[in-house]
């Protein structure tokens, strides 16, 4: 395995938080949430309301790159990339296609196209697309990227629930370290805000309850938690081998990842996983617990997840030892592109050395051992090294650590 550092060459992304990086910081370290309620509603079943975050962008004109109808879920996740190929500091066309590669993550790419084609075929009993096959494969976002940089390197999807992005860049990150290939994109894109998966996911009962518009509590860690919020997006990620140039202080690294399965249980997280997956990205990187300045939880407001974390992050960094903050009341919860979006929540805050705050005031859970971050908190300090934790239904888990040079 090479050990080369691989670094982060550009990145571009479409979120609820806004779709370039003054938007998105003023949402992000003014603790701004783009959470909203909507109510869905089916025939012949009790309607609902739901809090959701989505973004805003006009995906109707879109055309895809290989000119089909394009998935929304799809349509975000070539957006990122064309916005991160556009900051990109290397030039695509001078690099062999057989050495470029697609890595990309998403829980149920194509939701929105099926949950369509459902409704077409069997409320309205009418003719579906002939593209409908290709259009909600969950592969179809790798794919449209593939075709768009030209990559004949690799095309990988993952969907492994909300770790898929996350092990999507590890991943990505492996193809370089082992030189099987020079230039990767690596990302995820999600987009589930449709009737019939709503519907499916209001009765698992992980989503905060809606009355009368008013959300109930989202806030991780918080001693009223209630469950998290609907987001979708996209965020991509260029990557290369770090290169012979001197590095400065707007050079990044994906410096550390691990992964692995608790084995036990679909939806009922494992502690000791978790801090095992946290203690393997510390220590592929290099470093020690001590010099990891911020961990973006995984944080999704429900009362076991959030109670197994906080106990995994205490025994790994010790007793309130790190700053830590879960984004997805700010942002909602993107599922499999949950992973990509909260790397780039890490990497803002390297680049602007400012902690994203978990709330700007809460009651935190008096179980819970942890330094989490509030505006009282949040002042500017140096961060040099951030790990972002990826904890999925299905009981697979994925850390991520990133650094300044």
């Amino acid at each position: 395995m090479n050990n080369s550092r691989i670094e982060i060459a550009g990145y571009g992304f479409i979120t609820p938080l806004g779709n370039e990086t003054t938007s998105f910081d003023e949402r992000l370290f003014g603790c701004i949430s783009s959470i909203e309620s909507e109510t869905y509603q089916l025939p012949n079943q009790e309607p609902f309301e739901a809090g959701v975050a989505r973004c805003k962008v006009d995906s109707d004109r879109f055309i895809a790159p290989s000119k089909l109808p394009s998935d929304r879920a799809t349509t975000l996740a070539v957006m990122s990339v064309v916005r991160a190929l556009e900051n990109a500091t290397l030039d695509l066309q001078s690099i062999d296609p057989d050495r470029v590669g697609v890595y990309w993550g998403s829980g149920m790419g194509g939701a929105s196209t099926f949950d369509t084609t459902c409704e077409t075929l069997y409320a309205q009993e009418k003719r579906i697309r002939p593209t409908s096959v290709v259009t909600s494969m969950p592969s179809t976002a790798a794919s449209e990227i593939a075709l768009h940089v030209k990559a004949q390197g690799a095309c990988v999807t993952i969907a492994s629930a909300c770790a898929s992005s996350a092990l999507a860049i590890a991943e990505g990150v492996k193809a370089l370290r082992s030189n099987q290939l020079d230039m990767v994109i690596v990302g995820g894109s999600e987009s589930m805000l449709t009737n019939g998966v709503m519907y499916a996911w209001n009765a698992l009962h992980v989503m905060a309850p809606v009355k009368e518009g008013k959300i109930a509590d989202t806030i991780a860690f918080s001693k009223t938690r209630a469950g998290f919020a609907m987001g979708e997006g996209a965020c991509a990620f260029v990557l290369q081998r770090e290169k012979t140039h001197k590095a400065n202080s707007k050079t990044y690294f994906l410096s550390g990842f691990a992964g692995n399965c608790d084995g036990q249980h679909m939806t009922k997280p494992n502690t000791q996983s978790q801090i095992k997956v946290m203690r393997r990205a510390i220590q592929d990187a290099k470093l020690e617990p001590s010099d990891i300045d911020y961990v973006n939880a995984h944080g999704t407001a429900t009362v076991q997840g959030d109670a197994s974390e906080a106990k995994a992050i205490e025994e790994v960094f010790g007793e309130n030892a790190v700053a830590v903050s879960s984004t997805k009341s700010l942002h909602g919860h993107l599922l499999g592109a949950s992973g990509a979006l909260e790397l780039l929540v890490c990497l803002r805050a390297l680049e602007n050395n400012t902690l994203p705050m978990n709330a700007k005031e809460m009651a935190l859970d008096p179980e819970m051992k942890i330094q989490v971050v509030t505006q009282s908190q949040n002042q500017n300090k140096t961060l040099k090294h951030a790990l972002s934790n990826s904890f999925a239904f299905g009981g697979t888990n994925a850390c991520l650590v990133v650094s300044k040079a």
